[in-house]
């Protein structure tokens, strides 16, 4: 069971929570009046980014659609980035059966061991042509050399909330969001998506697929930029101060290319991880990546995890039933959540937003991509996500289930329980199962 500081935590918890429920309910606003949306609350904590590399990983704010919508998102950068590229192993390298796969200490089904990931030993020196400085340790990532650029998979990452607070800035999920970037060695890309009831469903779903769309738009434009020989990526070029600025100013367009992701993202090695109904949200854009196929090129999703999804249904789950009262988010503020989400004219518990398994919701769960899913014993939504994942195995998909006894729902993301042990066991968890898509080294570090 959770500890009594867990318990009483939850209870303080619950109250805050529904009691800003309520107040959003009565203070409805509605769509047409809002239409630019927020994507944070006054009272959610937040956490400046920082283009320093103090802790390995740095960071960048980019408002990706500043026209439009308040959609933007936050880049967590591995210090990793900077070192010589990664050489892939011959492809005739054997692969491991999966049924020979040892059980992790947490997992009770098709789970993988809990091995840790390995540490990275980035070179602190300074490369030719490039913005980092050893000394200032501070990348701009202006016009880093190609040669000299490593590129690493990116992870789209959209934190949860209940659809109406959470923030990809918030405190809890920059530190969530750089626990995943040094484990993966992935580049972090947080979706700031527009909250609820400001902006209701189809919002926050359209806002992940602009951002899927606006990393392929990113690598076509520095594709460009290169073979127009006017990008920030040419080899042994000298840059005047006003060229300079120019990339600096570019950094901060939407319509530019973004140099960190020019300069170390490989898109078709795409992962995208959702948290709560951050889940919802990835399990839609992964099947909108599928419709879409070749269109999306050069990204490729390659994979998603989907740590305690926020489904639900009209039929009740056992779990539903038995775990109603559950430790921080119980069914009752949850069916709340939702009222604040859906629109009134399209409420339902079976709306294809809610259930991943209502009939016609396409496309056909055999193109989907693999799909690792994360319970908590203690979650009333659990048995929905198992159940999700059982169909997938049914039709071939990779599918398997991280269930970790006694933890409660958001366990490895909410803010007080991050630095507990299971928080730490399933970040790396996860980073073992992610390896195994984004490796260029024969999926080493999947067994």
């Amino acid at each position: 069971m959770p500890s009594i500081a867990v318990k009483l935590y939850s209870v303080f918890f619950k109250f805050l929570l529904k009691h800003r429920l309520q107040t959003r309910i009565q203070t409805h606003v509605d769509e047409s009046s809002n239409p630019y949306g927020v994507t944070t609350r006054p009272e959610e904590s937040v956490s400046a980014a920082n283009p320093s590399f103090t802790d390995g990983i740095a960071t960048k704010d980019i408002h990706i659609d500043p026209t439009t919508t308040a959609l933007s998102v936050r880049i967590f950068l591995p210090e990793s980035s900077l070192s010589p590229p990664e050489q892939p192993e011959p492809k005739s390298k054997p692969r491991s059966s999966q049924r020979d796969e040892p059980k992790s200490r947490y997992d009770r089904r098709n789970s993988y061991p809990n091995l840790g990931a390995p540490t990275n030993d980035p070179r602190r020196c300074s490369f030719e042509g490039s913005s980092f400085r050893s000394d200032s340790n501070v990348y701009r990532g202006y016009s880093p050399l190609p040669k000299n650029s490593r590129r690493l998979p990116i992870i789209l990452q959209f934190h949860g909330g209940g659809w109406v607070s959470g923030s990809n800035e918030s405190v809890a999920n920059d530190v969530f969001c750089r626990r995943i970037a040094k484990l993966c060695d992935v580049i972090v890309v947080a979706v700031g998506y527009r909250l609820a009831p400001e902006n209701k469903y189809p919002a926050a779903f359209e806002d992940g697929l602009k951002v899927l769309h606006w990393l392929a738009k990113q690598q076509n434009l520095a594709e460009c930029s290169k073979s127009m020989g006017c990008g920030a990526l040419g080899v042994g070029a000298e840059f005047t101060k006003a060229q300079v600025q120019r990339h600096i100013v570019d950094a901060f367009g939407a319509s530019m290319v973004e140099p960190w992701l020019a300069a170390h993202g490989d898109p078709s090695r795409c992962v995208l991880l959702g948290v709560s109904c951050g889940a919802n949200i990835a399990d839609y854009v992964a099947r909108k990546a599928v419709e879409a196929g070749r269109l999306l090129d050069p990204v490729k999703v390659v994979a998603q995890v989907l740590m305690y999804p926020f489904f639900i249904g009209n039929v009740p789950t056992r779990s539903e039933i038995n775990l109603a009262n559950s430790y921080f988010y119980d069914k009752a503020m949850c069916l709340l959540a939702w009222k604040l989400f859906l629109p009134e004219e399209e409420f339902s518990l079976d709306h294809p937003a809610a259930n991943p398994l209502i009939p016609d919701r396409g496309p056909p769960l055999k193109v989907m991509p693999p799909t690792l899913t994360v319970v908590a014993e203690l979650d009333w939504m659990r048995d929905r996500a198992i159940a999700y994942s059982e169909t997938l195995r049914k039709v071939n998909v990779d599918a398997p289930v991280l269930e970790y006894k006694d933890a409660v729902h958001e366990f490895a993301t909410l803010d007080m329980l991050l630095n507990t042990p299971q928080a730490q066991a399933c970040a790396e968890d996860i980073a073992i199962w992610v390896k195994k898509y984004i490796s260029l080294r024969g999926h080493e570090f999947s067994y």
